[in-house]
């Protein structure tokens, strides 16, 4: 498992009068997107309602919580700080309470020029809440000297670039927005009269809404009582750029993203995986969770049964997205368990889907190791992260990165496996439905969509962002 800081989840609902508990249980769903801090905001048709707080979904909301927030529609939001530090302050939903609109915004991406974007704002005396970037969209949509919303909205995306999916609230409606390029997901479904959006279709299974199809990148859905109603803000690509981590590592194995479920992706990898990088051994053990799927694949393709031989705490969170380094470290040691009986005097095959700085799989390997494993064999279902992500991944530096500082035999050498293989980047792309010219694969081959500032390129690089 690769250990990270991520992205984050956004969910919303228009037309029901248990919007917020819909809204919270949308967010149960999208936990895995960000455990630092969440929020929901809802409106009863006179005033918003708010909750926001540091932790877990389930330790910020409760029954009586959740009943405070009345309303017909709501949005919500998790967060890992990608932008911004971790604090109350940056928790989302943010809320502008204007009084010729009063509107409410979660945002799940990056921008790359709100270093230029901000001076620019502050110039013209701008007074910013927050250090996230998902402010900025707020001030360029308040400023805007545009009459009706949608314009307003065309207005302030026109100056932003980057990554981003919106889920916007304000009296009247319920807004999705999705970057040009298509970086972050976010899908639309339909349960009776009411409408949702959701960063990942699981966030709709469980609400019993059905998906109806993903946005498109560069469109605006707006809901509202006249329905649901589309707004192009930017042409088609030719090419987009669906993020290809998603697809590896990040999203729910029983979501659809990008057309594909996301765990037939994941054993299509594994097999893939097999074909490039054999080697006998007596079991393919995969890392819990997202390593699962790919080992599934990796069996089946070598004919290697697979076991279980790691058992997960679920009640201890994602190492990666823990903010500090002590934390993450901890993390591995009582998130997972060895099965001695399963590893003993075996030949094994861990599935793991990245490795980033290297330290939760070295830690990982050392534990088979102890436990009787007489052989170690790493592969990962996706090529090895040499560049840095500006798009809302934290691991811009690429001194961080040890595919960057290491060669293949230098990392082998410090995990402490036997051998070490990777997916290579033709393979991976192989793997998935569009086009290879559809995804970004900017951490692994250094072609980035867009362009970054050089002023935020220094802010990523000195750790500001």
């Amino acid at each position: 498992m690769a250990d990270l800081k991520e992205f984050c989840g956004l969910f919303g609902v228009y037309n029901n009068y248990d919007a917020s508990l819909l809204t919270f249980l949308g967010l149960y769903s999208l936990q895995h997107r960000g455990e630092e801090s969440c929020g929901i905001i809802s409106f009863d048709g006179t005033t918003f309602n708010a909750r926001l707080g540091m932790g877990l979904v389930s330790d910020i909301f409760n029954a009586g919580e959740i009943a405070k927030l009345k309303g017909f529609q709501a949005i919500g939001h998790v967060r890992y700080s990608t932008t911004g530090s971790s604090a109350i302050r940056n928790a989302q939903p943010l809320f502008v309470d204007s009084n010729k609109l009063p509107v409410a915004l979660a945002h799940n991406g990056n921008l790359v020029n709100s270093a230029v974007l901000r001076e620019s704002l502050e110039s013209k005396g701008a007074i910013f809440q927050t250090t996230s970037d998902s402010e900025l969209i707020l001030h360029l949509l308040m400023r805007s000297r545009k009459v009706r919303l949608e314009d307003k909205l065309i207005d302030a995306l026109s100056k932003i670039k980057g990554a981003y999916s919106l889920v916007l609230m304000t009296k009247d409606a319920v807004i999705g927005i999705r970057d040009p390029f298509g970086f972050r997901p976010l899908c639309l479904g339909r349960k009776d009269d009411s409408v949702f959006i959701a960063s990942e279709s699981c966030a709709l299974d469980l609400v019993g809404a059905k998906l109806e199809r993903e946005i498109e990148p560069g469109e605006i859905v707006v809901i509202d009582k006249k329905g649901i109603r589309s707004i192009r803000f930017s042409p088609p690509h030719k090419n987009f750029a669906f993020c290809a981590f998603e697809h590896v590592y990040f999203s729910r194995p029983d979501s659809i993203l990008f057309g594909e479920t996301v765990h037939l992706v994941r054993e299509k990898l594994g097999a893939q995986l097999a074909k490039e990088q054999p080697v006998k051994a007596d079991a393919v053990i995969g890392v819990p969770d997202s390593g699962t799927s790919a080992a599934l694949g990796y069996s089946k393709e070598s004919g290697i049964p697979f076991e279980v031989g790691i058992i997960r705490n679920h009640y201890i969170g994602r190492t990666f997205i823990q903010p500090q380094q002590e934390k993450r470290d901890f993390g591995v040691k009582l998130k997972f368990n060895i099965l001695r009986e399963v590893v003993k005097g075996k030949r094994i095959i861990i599935v793991d889907d990245s490795i980033v700085r290297g330290t939760t799989s070295r830690i990982r390997v050392k534990s088979f190791r102890e436990m009787g494993a007489r052989e170690v064999h790493l592969r990962i279902s996706c090529p090895a992260h040499r560049f840095g992500c500006f798009y809302g991944i934290d691991f811009p530096d690429p001194k961080k990165l040890i595919a960057n500082e290491k060669t293949i035999e230098e990392i082998r050498a410090y995990l402490g496996v036997d051998s070490l293989g990777y997916l290579s980047l033709e393979g991976m792309l192989k793997c998935f439905k569009k086009p290879p010219s559809h995804y970004c694969a900017a951490c692994w081959s250094g072609a980035y969509p867009i362009k970054i500032s050089s002023a935020d390129k220094y802010a990523f690089e000195k750790g500001k962002k």
